[in-house]
C-alpha cells in the first residue's frame, strides 16, 4: 500500500477513536450516574468537559504542530489521549471522571488540530477530495456510531470499557505512526500564544457554566449574570489579545473572508443543533422507553450509515457542484430532519424518531466532507493548520453551548410541566425541581407518566430550537460561501460556488 494511503489510515483511525469519545458516553450515561450518584448537571459535564477541552486547545495545539512538527504533535497527542482514557475508566467519582475526560479533551485537541494539516500536505488535486471524503466518513461515523459502541461495551463488559477500549488503540496507532508519518512544520511560526489559551479557555468555561447552573441559580442571581459578564469580559480580551500578537493561534482577520465565516457557522450550527441532540436522545431511547444501552445504539444505526454513505459522494461532488449547496442545503435537511422528530407522545415508539435519523444522517453526510475541505481551502497552505483548528474548534465549541444551552431550556420546560402536573401526581413532587427531575429520568429511579411526560415535553422543546438554529446556519451559509474566497489547491476550490 502506497505510503500516503497508510497516512489517511492512521489518521482516520485516531480521529474516529477522539471522536467517538464525543458521543460514546451518551448511552452509558444512566449507569455512569447510578454507580457515581451523579446529578444531572454532572452528567453534562461528563460531556462538555471533553468538548471544551477540546475546544480551548484545538488552536494552541494546530500553532504547536506548526511550530515543533505535526508528526511529533501528533504522537504525543494520541499518548496523552490514551493515558486519560485509562482514568477516566478507573474513576470513582464524578469529579474525577470529569476532570480525566477534560484530559482526554487537550489529547484529542491535539490529533484533531493537526489531523487536516497532514492530509493536505500527502494528497493533492482530486485525490485530496477522495482524502477528504474519507476523512468526513470518517467523522461522520464515529460521532453516529458512537451510541452503538458505547451501548455494546456498556451493556456486556460494563461503562469503564468505553474508555478502556481506547489504550490498544491508541498504542496500535503510535506504533503506525511513527513509521508512516513525515514530519513537517511551518517555521515562521514564532511561539505559542498562552494568553490566548488562558483567556479563550476561561470565557468559554464561564459561558457554559453559566448556562449549566442558570436554572438551579436562577437566571437573574448575580452569581450567573456574574459568569456570563466574565465570559463576555473574557472573550472579547481574547479578540484583542489576537489582533496584538504577531503570530496569533486565532487570526481574527480571517473572517474578513466571508466563506471562511461561513465555514465557522457551519460547524457551530450542525454541532450546537445536531450533534447536541444526542445526549437527550440516548437517554429518552434508554431511561424513557426502556431500551437496553446497546438496543438504544443499535436505534442510531440508520443515522451512521446513511451519513457514512453520503459523506464521501458529497466529498467527490464537491469538485464539480457549489460547496455553498452541500453547507447551506445540508443544514436545512438536517433541520428538517429535526423537525420530522419534534412531536414525540408519551405513547410513541422508537420508530418516531427514524424518519428524522435518516434524513439526519443525509444532511451530516452533506456537511462533512466539504466542510473539512473549506475550512483549508480558503487559506494558503501553509496555514492550513491555524485553519483546520479554528473550525474544529467551532466545531466542538457547538457540541459544548449546544448541550448547555439546550439543557438549560429542556430543564426549564421540565420543571415548569411538572409544577403544573405535581398536584394530579402526588408521588411526582420528588422530582420538581429542575434539576433532580432529569438525573432521576436517566438513572431510572423514577418512571411514572408524570416524569416521563415532563421529559418528552423538554426534549420536544429543544428539538424545535434546534431546528430553528440549524435552518439560520443554512441561511447564513447559503450567503457567505462563494467561489472567488477559494484559494488552495483541491476539488473544493475548482468547484467552490
Amino acid at each position: 500500500m502506497e505510503r500516503k494511503w497508510r497516512v489517511l489510515i492512521v489518521v482516520c483511525v485516531a480521529v474516529f477513536m477522539l471522536l467517538l469519545d464525543i458521543t460514546v458516553v451518551n448511552v452509558a450515561l444512566p449507569d455512569i450516574e447510578k454507580e457515581l450518584h451523579t446529578s444531572f448537571t454532572d452528567l453534562q459535564w461528563v460531556v462538555d468537559a471533553y468538548a471544551l477541552t477540546l475546544a480551548a486547545t484545538m488552536l494552541n495545539a494546530g500553532s504547536l504542530g506548526d511550530l515543533l512538527g505535526r508528526k511529533r504533535v501528533f504522537l504525543v497527542a494520541i499518548a496523552l489521549f490514551t493515558c486519560a482514557s485509562a482514568l477516566c475508566g478507573a474513576a470513582n467519582s464524578p469529579l474525577w471522571l470529569i476532570l480525566a475526560r477534560g484530559a482526554q479533551g487537550i489529547g484529542g485537541a491535539g490529533m484533531f488540530a493537526v489531523s487536516l494539516a497532514i492530509i493536505s500536505q500527502e494528497f493533492h488535486g482530486r485525490e485530496r477530495g477522495t482524502a477528504f471524503g474519507i476523512w468526513g466518513a470518517t467523522v461522520g461515523m464515529a460521532v453516529a456510531i458512537g451510541p452503538l459502541v458505547g451501548g455494546a461495551l456498556t451493556t456486556y463488559v460494563g461503562w469503564r470499557w468505553i474508555f478502556f477500549v481506547n489504550i490498544p488503540i491508541g498504542a496500535a496507532c503510535i506504533l503506525a505512526g511513527v513509521r508512516a508519518l513525515h514530519e513537517t512544520r511551518d517555521d515562521e511560526r514564532a511561539n505559542l500564544d498562552l494568553p490566548g489559551l488562558v483567556t479563550l479557555t476561561a470565557g468559554l468555561f464561564a459561558l457554559v457554566l453559566g448556562l449549566l447552573r442558570g436554572n438551579d441559580w436562577g437566571w437573574s442571581s448575580g452569581r450567573v449574570i456574574g459568569l456570563f459578564a466574565a465570559g463576555a469580559i473574557l472573550l472579547v480580551v481574547f479578540g484583542a489579545v489576537e489582533l496584538r500578537q504577531a503570530s496569533p493561534m486565532f487570526d481574527l482577520r480571517l473572517f474578513r473572508v466571508p466563506t471562511f465565516t461561513g465555514a465557522q457557522i457551519t460547524a457551530f450550527a450542525m454541532s450546537s443543533g445536531m450533534f447536541a441532540q444526542f445526549l437527550y436522545l440516548a437517554i429518552y431511547l434508554e431511561s424513557v422507553l426502556g431500551h437496553s444501552a446497546v438496543w438504544a445504539g443499535v436505534r442510531f444505526l440508520p443515522l451512521s450509515l446513511v451519513s457514512f454513505v453520503v459523506a464521501p459522494i458529497a466529498g467527490r461532488l464537491s469538485a464539480r457542484l457549489p460547496v455553498r449547496l452541500f453547507l447551506g442545503g445540508g443544514l436545512a435537511v438536517i433541520g428538517v430532519a429535526l423537525l420530522l422528530m419534534w412531536g414525540i407522545k408519551l405513547d410513541s415508539g422508537w420508530t418516531t424518531l427514524l424518519p428524522g435519523f435518516i434524513v439526519g444522517g443525509i444532511g451530516i453526510g452533506m456537511v462533512n466532507a466539504p466542510l473539512a475541505a473549506t475550512a483549508v481551502s480558503v487559506v494558503e497552505p501553509r496555514r492550513a493548520g491555524m485553519a483546520s483548528g479554528i473550525n474544529n474548534t467551532f466545531r466542538q465549541v457547538g457540541i459544548a453551548t449546544g448541550i448547555a444551552a439546550l439543557g438549560a431550556i429542556f430543564q426549564s420546560r421540565i420543571a415548569s410541566y411538572l409544577n403544573s402536573h405535581c398536584l394530579h401526581f402526588g408521588h411526582g413532587i420528588a422530582v420538581c425541581q429542575a434539576n433532580s427531575a432529569p438525573a432521576l429520568v436517566a438513572s431510572g429511579q423514577v418512571s411514572f407518566p408524570n416524569a416521563h411526560a415532563a421529559f418528552i415535553s423538554g426534549l420536544n422543546e429543544i428539538l424545535l430550537v434546534a431546528a430553528f438554529v440549524l435552518f439560520a446556519g443554512a441561511i447564513l451559509a447559503f450567503v457567505l460561501v462563494r467561489e472567488r474566497d477559494f484559494v488552495a489547491s483541491g476539488p473544493a476550490a475548482e468547484g467552490a460556488g
